[in-house]
């Protein structure tokens, strides 16, 4: 007895421990079913629920006192539908899938969209009893990522537009159209002179004006065409239906219009044009990259035609491009082999008639094609980066010619936009008259209003910096701007030079003669000199000394010179026009008609 009693203890401590250690592994479950990031609803083979985590709850909303074990199919999808997890349309087509994924005995899954925008992938995995288990998982984030992902590597990050990738899986789509007898254009352009206004303002400031550019721009298209970033400041325009060449021409007018009125950006006023290079297909080719390049040499056609403009494709761009690229190659050889040279040509001071100063401009003398116009290859200098180390030597061999000059006499230096860019261009010019020996007074930089259109405060205060170091800033080819006067008031200059273009007519046309007068007066009253540049006649030199002009600038008293031949200019102190005119000869003076492009404007070291 005692035996029996001992065993049904023993028994009811084992069913007591096994009870427990039930529990204990229904609650680890339960843990670990309502801990998972998917929805889990287990169903019998009649269609009632066996069990659901809380997860499944949540992720439609969903009721515990309606969805607990026992609870039919087709409650629960009445449940949904009331709950609006679930429309009445797309309940009937659940119940119709539900049926054929069952009877599929196989791991079935299906994407399902929410009302409320959400993404859920339902997996049903079918049970040897004839039941099933379902998984549901919100793939709404990562589906949102993916959607990111692919925008992106499509799109472009900074403005939103399509990206170089897009545009060419676009083009090849409408290219299969023209070879059915259709036309396309593509529109290449970028900013000019943008890099000015990044580093003068900022990135910030130029992020905001590439996405203002960019929506100008789209504004101008219609919902056909495609405008593209190809990063920096290039975009790129698909044009498609195009009935007429003069399509392209009539929306690059449009765009460029639109492009260059006046920008507010975080209270700067910016101004900007761009340079448009069109192709056309299938004249000028039918494959992208071939389009895209001959756009891309037709808007660098146009820069070279004064920029703010757009040029079409022509065959020969591609021989010019390659000459060009010759020339870099040729100019490069020539600044690292002291190739260059600079000629002088001297300014008369018409009250004293002395000789006052000497302009500096640079001659490259080419060892197979002959002398090269710096209207050619000042440019590509700008162009390529160049212009930097091309201006720092300049001004060090200026500098240096200047301080072995009797007396006062000054070299005036022209210094480019890009260089005073350059935050070291003070350093650069301390560091030339330093080296030199030349006394800051006796130095001029000469700058055109390029320096000054973007209102840069940086540009005002190393002009400011250079003429507080007795550096002489003076203004070229006043009057060609239609913003001179402004940057008159913005800079106190010391000396206006006025453009050749008013010179040549200044002694037979009534308007060049008051413009003249008007300079000169200007100037007297704010205590500026005035040069006259250009003069080759005897009529002209009468003419600006009765308007008022203090200096001249001309063939009439020197042409360009070697530093040797200016050097026994100024040593023979002739001082006069005509005891200049008497020695000129003796001295070999250089006759520079024979170069071409010398007397034009642009041949001035900053073109």
């Amino acid at each position: 007895m005692v035996i029996v009693v001992c065993c049904l203890a023993i028994a009811g401590l084992i069913g007591a421990f096994a009870y427990r250690r039930q529990r204990e592994q229904n609650s680890c479950l339960d843990t670990a079913i309502n801990n998972m990031s998917q929805g889990l609803t287990m169903f019998d083979k009649s269609g009632r629920l066996v069990l659901c985590n809380q997860r499944y709850i949540e992720l439609y909303g969903l009721s515990p006192e309606v969805v607990r074990p026992g609870c039919t199919v087709g409650r629960l999808v009445e449940h949904r539908v009331e709950t609006g997890s679930l429309s009445i349309k797309e309940a009937e087509a659940y119940t119709d899938y539900r049926r054929a994924a069952v009877a599929q005995d196989r791991i079935v899954s299906n994407i399902a969209e929410l009302p409320d925008g959400r993404t859920i992938v339902v997996t049903r995995r079918p049970m040897k009893d004839g039941g099933w288990v379902a998984t549901h998982d919100d793939i709404t984030a990562r589906r949102q990522a993916e959607a990111q992902v692919a925008h992106l590597a499509h799109h472009d990050a900074l403005t939103g537009l399509p990206n170089r990738v897009r545009l060419r899986e676009q083009m090849d789509t409408e290219l299969a159209r023209v070879r059915r007898g259709q036309y396309l254009a593509v529109l290449f352009f970028d900013l000019d002179d943008f890099k000015s206004i990044n580093d003068g303002h900022g990135h910030a400031v130029g992020d905001k004006l590439l996405r203002a550019v960019a929506d100008r721009a789209q504004g101008c298209l219609r919902e056909t065409d495609t405008i593209a970033r190809f990063g920096g400041d290039e975009f790129a325009i698909l044009q498609t239906g195009i009935d007429r060449p003069s399509d392209p021409a009539a929306l690059a007018a449009r765009v460029r219009e639109a492009v260059a009125q006046p920008y507010d950006i975080d209270g700067h006023q910016l101004f900007t044009d761009i340079s448009i290079g069109i192709s056309l297909a299938p004249n000028d080719g039918t494959d992208p990259d071939q389009l895209l390049k001959h756009a891309d040499l037709a808007m660098y056609e146009a820069k070279s035609h004064g920029r703010g403009t757009f040029r079409f494709f022509e065959p020969a761009m591609n021989a010019r491009v390659k000459e060009r690229r010759t020339l870099e190659l040729d100019l490069r050889n020539a600044i690292a082999n002291d190739g260059l040279e600079l000629y002088y040509q001297p300014i008369l001071d018409l009250e004293r008639d002395e000789i006052r100063s000497c302009e500096a401009l640079l001659r490259w003398h080419h060892p197979e094609r002959g002398p090269v116009s710096p209207a050619e290859f000042i440019p590509v200098a700008e162009e390529t980066g160049l212009i930097s180390v091309l201006g720092e030597w300049i001004l060090n061999k200026a500098c240096s010619a200047a301080a072995s000059w009797p007396g006062d006499v000054s070299v005036a230096v022209n210094v480019s936009s890009i260089q005073f860019k350059n935050q070291s261009l003070l350093l650069k010019v301390i560091k030339a008259l330093a080296v030199s020996g030349l006394s800051a007074r006796r130095l001029h930089l000469e700058i055109t209003e390029g320096v000054l259109m973007r209102d840069d405060e940086t540009t005002l205060a190393t002009l400011h910096q250079l003429r507080e170091l007795g550096v002489r800033i003076v203004m070229d080819d006043f009057g060609t701007g239609y913003s001179s006067l402004t940057y008159l008031r913005s800079f106190p200059f010391d000396k206006i030079k006025i453009d050749r273009s008013f010179i040549k007519d200044v002694s037979e046309m009534d308007d060049a003669s008051a413009i003249v007068r008007a300079i000169t007066s200007l100037a007297s009253s704010l205590n500026m000199t005035t040069t006259a540049e250009g003069v080759e006649t005897q009529e002209q030199l009468a003419k600006i000394r009765e308007l008022g002009c203090t200096e001249m600038q001309g063939y009439l008293f020197s042409h360009p010179m070697t530093a040797e031949d200016t050097i026994r200019l100024l040593l023979s102190r002739a001082g006069g026009v005509a005891g200049a005119e008497r020695l000129l000869p003796r001295i070999g003076r250089t006759d520079e008609r024979e170069m071409p492009g010398i007397s034009a404007p642009a041949a001035r070291m900053h073109g």
